[in-house]
């Protein structure tokens, strides 16, 4: 099993649920969380003051699947949260060594289901 989580965009939030719920990916986390990269935030000028803000406001999916759905989750996600501009985030893929379903005890990928 593997624990996918990325950092997308909120405004890019619909479309990522509508595209993983469309390939039966029903299971997910969201997390409001701030952040910055190559993008090291914005800044502007009002009246001769610059303004920044450097740690901008993202997202932090979480999705576990078995280890065959993770190119297509994968994929699914890039594919629905890009828009082609610094920014956009990242997916990482982390190993799960094991999932509990607290109501029934069930272990491993069936916990999943």
């Amino acid at each position: 099993m593997k624990l996918i989580q990325a950092i997308i965009r909120p405004e890019k939030l619909d479309d990522v649920k509508r595209a993983l719920k469309s390939i039966g990916c029903g299971g997910l986390t969201v997390y409001e969380v701030k952040g910055r990269g190559l993008q090291e935030g914005i800044s502007w000028i009002v009246r001769g003051h610059e303004y920044r803000i450097d740690m901008l406001p993202k997202l932090k999916l979480e999705v576990i699947v078995e280890d065959d759905e993770v190119e297509r989750v994968v994929e699914t996600i890039k594919e629905s949260s890009k828009t082609g501009e610094i920014g956009d985030g990242k997916i990482i893929i982390l190993h799960v060594e094991d999932a509990v379903r607290i109501r029934t005890g069930e272990r491993g990928p069936k916990a999943l289901k």
